[in-house]
């Protein structure tokens, strides 16, 4: 029985195990109940589980009846801090979370792949390592993984890594889409303080006004990014919080911004910190002003290698057919903790349409959106796609 087989008759159990996660969300690195019901779904296999110190994390080896290389399977499983929309049987039971990106789909596949490669240990030569990743959203839980030895839990490096993300909209049902080279972009945070002297509104001259030299940077960064930065390694920069003052008459002592600075270069994103941190010290100089400029450097460039981003797609195309695989045009310019684990093994992030039957892709609610549904009907084909492609790249060594 082919592994599609097999986890279209795990169909049942893997839609619970979802329903359970969904209805009850964790956030951030603590995810003391979610790794509870993962170490239930893979109980009773054979496998070496290793729990996280720092995070509620699971790791967890399958090694072949013979031996061979390691290859890491990724599936993050934090939820996000968004009240759901929609009273739905499965709908969050708790106020102000919702696994609005999909990763209790992650979760509930990867188990799946554990039980699927688990029942045919005998055939493989090498490991599988399973990285049940809390910490996605925003708190770089991939990398503390790492820092705690993940990559190294088999006894080497594996030799190639998968990570599979459903999206609520944009991709058909069932699709598959990857491709070679950077597929996430790197995110950055700036928060910049421009500290002046207050002042009354009528007379201006006699305070040192933060607004001007504020409202001035927020418009120099969107120049730096067409003049500084390449056209063809994009740049984005986006001012997303700005407050400054309480009435119309008074001039504050301070102005406040906050922005997202995007990049899908190694390059671009060394760059960037420099760049727009004396960009906004030097207009701050201008005007006599002070400034505080904190520049947070989050996660990098996403980058897929090519080789095992065409071993996704020669792996789908022949286990799922042609259609069913889209290689993408250009890279999501959301952002992945998944990138760590680019930066150390040969790796492919893959996306895997989960857009309600019936429903129009380009219409639904994305990834994020407090209404984003995800169809359960995707579940044993991620959860076959992770185990062929682990099963297939030992293969060299189990022949």
């Amino acid at each position: 029985m082919s592994f599609r087989e097999s986890a279209a008759d795990m169909r049942d159990e893997l839609i619970r195990l979802r329903h359970a996660l969904h209805r009850e969300p964790e956030l951030g690195l603590d995810l003391p109940r979610t790794q509870e019901k993962v170490l239930e779904a893979i109980s009773g296999l054979p496998l070496e589980v290793r729990l996280g110190e720092r995070l509620s994390s699971v790791t967890a080896v399958l090694r072949g009846t013979r031996p061979g290389p390691t290859v890491l399977l990724r599936g993050d499983m934090d939820a996000l801090p968004v009240s759901e929309r929609g009273d739905t049987p499965i709908a969050s039971r708790l106020e102000g979370r919702m696994h609005a990106c999909g990763h209790d789909l992650h979760t509930a596949m990867l188990t799946g792949a554990a039980h699927l490669l688990a029942a045919r240990r005998d055939r493989l030569a090498g490991n599988v390592v399973f990285m049940f990743q809390p910490g996605e959203e925003g708190y770089g839980g991939a990398k503390l993984m790492i820092d705690e030895g993940t990559l190294d839990a088999s006894g080497e490096l594996p030799v190639a890594a998968y990570a599979l993300h459903v999206t609520s909209a944009m991709i058909p049902q069932g699709t598959f889409l990857t491709k070679g080279g950077p597929m996430m972009s790197a995110v950055d945070d700036l928060v910049v303080t421009v500290r002046g002297a207050g002042g009354h509104g009528s007379a201006p001259h006699r305070a040192k006004d933060p607004i001007p030299a504020a409202c001035e940077m927020v418009m120099a960064l969107q120049a730096m990014v067409t003049r500084g930065f390449d056209v063809f390694d994009p740049v984005v920069v986006t001012v997303g919080s700005f407050h400054a003052g309480t009435v119309n008459n008074v001039i504050p002592e301070e102005a406040r911004f906050e922005v997202t600075i995007r990049s899908f270069s190694e390059d671009s994103h060394a760059r960037l910190q420099e760049r727009a941190v004396s960009l906004v010290k030097g207009i701050a100089a201008a005007h006599g002003l002070e400034v505080e400029a904190d520049y947070r450097v989050n996660y990098p460039v996403t980058i897929n290698n090519e080789g095992e981003a065409d071993f996704v797609a020669a792996t789908v195309r022949e286990v799922y057919g042609e259609q069913r695989f889209l290689r993408a045009a250009n890279p999501f310019t959301g952002s992945e903790d998944f990138s760590y684990v680019c930066d150390r093994v040969p790796s492919a992030f893959v996306a895997l349409g989960a857009c309600p039957s019936g429903a129009d892709p380009e219409k639904a609610a994305y990834n994020h959106a407090p209404d984003a549904v995800f169809d359960d009907a995707v579940l044993p084909d991620g959860a076959a796609l992770y185990a062929e492609l682990a099963a297939r790249r030992l293969e060299p060594a189990t022949a």
